[in-house]
């Protein structure tokens, strides 16, 4: 804004000239993006699902216009390791047959899934002391050298970072807090390794243990979700 004065000959006046203010500029929204892997090996009434979809539920709650991706491994059939998905891995990329690109691709856009969440949340069932097999072999196709984790001068470091991570395991029996509850370390250590370290698990234990302590553990997971 500028202001004039006019010369004493002539009248004293006041002139001003107004400048338009610069228009703001109008701001992104932040989405945010909740991934939501589950792990079960039934597909239709596992607990471990049926909890963590509440859970993402509370998550868009807290997260208005959140972005929800499932992933659901049981109908994705990923192949376990093998020489040919070994192979693909390994195989420097102006080398690789057809075969072996599309393997590629198909971890690379696992990969890039993860990556492009803001919160995860991971069903994952108490199966024999550990976790099912679709979540293992999962975990196997998205550990990637160089592309999730590298190697330093000072030890791994994992390249999956600015997370936050939820685990809701379903149990038939009480193993959390005993030696007995090889699940809980191994996935602290695994998604640690890929650079995610901020973990929080949700218990639902005991459902195989009577009508009136599983409804306890429904009712405890509940509770933890609800305090989200």
């Amino acid at each position: 804004m500028a202001f004039s004065l006019a010369s004493k000959n002539e009248k004293c006046f006041l002139t001003r000239t107004l400048t338009a203010p610069e228009p703001k500029q109008r701001k992104e929204a932040i989405m945010t993006t909740i991934l939501q892997i589950n792990s079960a090996a039934r597909s239709q009434g596992a607990q471990s699902t049926l909890l963590a979809d509440e859970l993402t539920v509370k998550l868009q709650q807290s997260n208005p216009g959140a972005k929800v991706v499932v992933r659901n491994l049981l109908g994705d059939s990923l192949p376990h390791l093998d020489d040919a998905t070994l192979g693909a891995f390994f195989m420097p990329a102006d080398q690789r047959s057809a075969e072996q690109t599309a393997i590629n691709a198909k971890s690379e856009a696992l990969i890039a899934e993860l990556q492009a969440a803001d919160i995860v949340v991971i069903a994952a069932p108490l199966y024999n002391f550990g976790i099912s097999s679709q979540l293992k072999t999962y975990f196997d196709w998205i550990a990637r050298a160089g592309i999730t984790f590298r190697y330093t001068a000072t030890g791994p470091e994992g390249l999956v970072k600015g997370k936050k991570v939820y685990v809701v395991s379903a149990r038939g029996g009480k193993y959390a807090g005993t030696p007995n509850d090889s699940q809980t370390p191994y996935l602290t250590t695994f998604l640690g390794f890929l650079g995610m370290t901020d973990v929080n698990f949700i218990y639902a234990e005991g459902l195989n243990m009577g009508p009136k302590v599983a409804g306890v553990a429904l009712a405890s997971a509940r509770e933890a979700i609800a305090a989200v």
